[in-house]
Order: structure tokens, then C-alpha cells, then sequence
């Protein structure tokens, strides 16, 4: 397909697609769609060879948030029976992230729920943060707290943070309908705060929303404009009592080509499939180490996740390895700035993701009906372990 020629070509010369080309790799049919995932697994194999990076999440604080975010079981008057406690103490959250190390993690991911940390709260994860870094020698450490005030990113960077995590989420067209509490703008800002203050910026996607190609195509391209080492792709899990509960529009092969959309745009990033994995791609997961690079081991923040030791064998039964701590994630011409020093470095502010279409066609085209997929209310099983339980946590 001369498509997928021309986008492997320009993405192994870091160079970006159009946007019609981002569009029509969405609008793909299933009969190419291992076409398609060969022709981004080249790309992903050209720039991170066949190492998978393991990322551990440790959620400080659950529930009880302000904002109103449709996608989130910790939002404003949501009813998901959710775990909810207030912040761990940094023993119980070196203890946490303890567990996914073992299981062979290299970045452990801290967030806690809210509209964004006081000055008390970073003095909190300051603490925390330095009490994981002295316990675990080069442990990468990516802190996801909400929106950053003034001077709060170069607190965490002195306390040794190396990364900080932001989902754009969607894009600026649809955003107001997903949130109101705050605004898209103030992401952007926050992404920027993180950046500047010399933290490895981390910041993605959430899929399966009720975006139309077009939208998708949009946050992916606004993403890249702010060049984050790390892209988090989530997928939308429909907690019952949130208002995107019924959202049941992604299927397995959807979320691959999203996938693939990511990795052509962002070439040289580290890619991770994130929150909603097991759910919508079930047993098409280890068709999307072709095209991210990273993973999440173990748990999400309010739901289960497959077990750690399935995800290992996952990885090495598709032919891939675990990335060590010694190796570094990016590829040279990305880690030798700000901004990569996470190779020492994250993402993921939720567990969610798109109301996807099928369809696609030229930007700004009317997209045909979404597929009907299957409510799989099975798959989604809210966390009773780890932080917050007398249980071990999943790694």
C-alpha cells in the first residue's frame, strides 16, 4: 500500500505525516490492519528495537476529587465503588512502588487525584519521591499531581523527580465537553510548567470518548507540537456511575490503528498503551507492542489490571524484552536534552480513552456511524488491592 510506504519512510526520518495521511491510517479497513501494524511496527523496531519499558503506577490519593472530568471514576459526583483514601504516607508509597519494581519496572508513576497539589501536598511528594530514589538506586520517578502552579515543577525536579505526566486527553475542539472545570488551556500550561523546569515531559491521549477521527487526529498533532518524551494512549474504561458509562464504541482492531496513527506522528517517542488495554484490545494486547514501545505493569489507578506476571509473559511469548534499568529509553537524539532526562522519565492521568468512528476521510469530513461493540462490563474490574488495602498489590 503506497500509504504505508510513504508514512515508514518519513517516520524513520522523524519526519511527521499529514494530517489527511493521519486520517486515513484511522479509516484503514481490518482486512489491512496487520498491514498497517507491520508497517508502524518498522518504525517502532527502527527507533526502540524490540525493548519494552515497564512503568508502575502508585495512586497516593484516590477519589474524592473536585473536577469534573466525564471519563473519571474519581470525578465529582461519581458513583463508582471506588477505593477512596486520602494520601499515603512516603513509606507506604515506597512500599507500593517496591512491588512493581520487583517485577521489573524502571519508572514508578505518582499520582494522586485533584485539581491540582498545594504547596503542602509537593512538600509531600517531595518526600516521597526521595524516599524511593534513596531505596531503589536509578529508579526513574514521574509524578502526576494535576495542574502545576508557579515555581511547584522545580520543587518536585530538586526533590529528584524526573518526569512529570499531563494528558491533554482530547482535543481543544471537544474539550469543553468533557470537562468544564477547568480548560484546555490550562494542560497546555501545565505541560509547558513541566518542561521548563527541566522535567522529562509525559503527556497523551484518552480514546474512546466520542471523538470523531478528525478530533483524534487533532490532540495526537497538538501533542507533538509539545514534544513530550512519552505519549500515554489510554482507552476509555466506562466506570458505571460516570457519565461515559455507556461508551462502548472501541474495538480491538480500532484501537490498534489509533495505535499505529500515534507511532507515525510521533516516530521517536515513547509510545505507551496505557489505562483500558485489557478491556478493548483483550486478545489482540500483544499486537500492540508492534507499536508502543511501553507499558504498564500490574494495576491502574482505580481498576485492575492483567496480572504482572502475564504481562512478562505476554512480552517475551510476542518475541520482545524488557528494557533494563541501565538502558536508556530514547533514542539518542532525543536524550541528550531537557526534556529527556528520563531516561530517566512517564505517563498517565487516568485509565481512560474515545468515543471512536469508524470512517475518516479528509479532515474536517463527516465521519460514518461508530461500529457497535460489545459492552464488556465484565472486563471492568474496579482495584481491591495495593495502596489504599491490607492486600499486596498486582505486579
Amino acid at each position: 500500500m503506497d500509504l504505508l510506504n510513504t508514512l515508514v519512510d518519513k517516520g524513520l526520518r522523524r519526519e511527521p505525516p499529514t494530517r489527511d495521511e493521519a486520517l486515513a491510517v484511522l479509516a484503514t479497513s481490518d482486512d489491512d490492519l496487520l498491514d498497517v501494524v507491520a508497517a508502524a511496527g518498522r518504525v517502532r523496531r527502527h527507533w526502540f528495537g524490540r525493548r519494552v519499558k515497564l512503568n508502575y503506577l502508585v495512586n497516593l490519593k484516590s477519589g474524592l476529587c473536585p473536577e469534573d472530568c466525564s471519563y473519571c471514576s474519581q470525578r465529582l459526583g461519581s458513583t463508582a465503588g471506588i477505593l477512596k483514601y486520602t494520601w499515603l504516607k512516603p513509606d507506604e508509597a515506597s512500599k507500593a512502588a517496591a512491588a512493581g519494581l520487583a517485577g521489573g519496572a524502571k519508572r514508578v508513576c505518582l499520582v494522586a487525584s485533584g485539581r491540582g497539589p498545594t504547596d503542602r501536598d509537593v512538600d509531600r511528594v517531595s518526600e516521597t519521591i526521595r524516599t524511593i530514589k534513596e531505596r531503589n538506586e536509578g529508579v526513574e520517578v514521574c509524578a502526576c499531581l494535576g495542574l502545576l502552579s508557579d515555581g511547584q515543577a522545580e520543587r518536585l525536579r530538586a526533590a529528584g523527580a524526573d518526569a512529570y505526566n499531563h494528558n491533554l486527553n482530547t482535543s481543544e475542539g471537544t474539550y469543553a465537553d468533557i470537562t468544564t472545570t477547568h480548560t484546555y488551556a490550562d494542560r497546555v500550561d501545565t505541560v509547558h510548567k513541566a518542561h521548563a523546569a527541566g522535567l522529562s515531559p509525559c503527556s497523551g491521549l484518552i480514546a474512546g470518548m466520542g471523538e470523531s477521527d478528525a478530533d483524534l487526529v487533532d490532540v495526537v498533532f497538538a501533542l507533538r507540537a509539545l514534544d513530550p518524551d512519552s505519549v500515554p494512549v489510554n482507552f476509555l474504561i466506562p466506570f458505571e456511575g460516570t457519565p461515559l458509562a455507556k461508551e462502548w464504541n472501541l474495538t480491538p482492531q480500532r484501537c490498534l490503528r489509533i495505535l499505529a496513527m500515534v507511532r507515525f506522528v510521533c516516530p521517536d517517542v515513547e509510545v505507551r498503551v496505557a489505562g483500558g488495554r485489557e478491556v478493548h484490545l483483550r486478545t489482540l494486547q500483544p499486537l500492540a507492542l508492534h507499536l508502543a514501545n511501553s507499558v504498564f505493569l500490574g494495576d491502574y489507578l482505580t481498576s485492575e489490571g492483567q496480572a504482572g506476571r502475564a504481562d512478562l509473559e505476554m512480552i517475551a511469548d510476542a518475541g520482545f524484552v524488557v528494557e533494563g534499568a541501565d538502558e536508556v529509553t530514547l533514542p539518542e537524539h532525543r536524550a541528550g536534552g531537557c526534556g529527556s532526562h528520563a531516561e530517566q522519565g512517564h505517563g498517565s492521568d487516568t485509565e481512560q480513552g474515545c468515543r471512536a468512528h469508524e470512517g475518516g476521510g479528509a479532515c474536517g469530513a463527516a465521519v460514518s456511524a461508530p461500529r457497535e461493540s460489545e459492552a464488556r462490563t465484565d472486563l471492568v474490574a474496579v482495584r481491591r488491592r495495593g495502596p489504599g488495602t491490607d492486600l499486596a498489590p498486582n505486579a
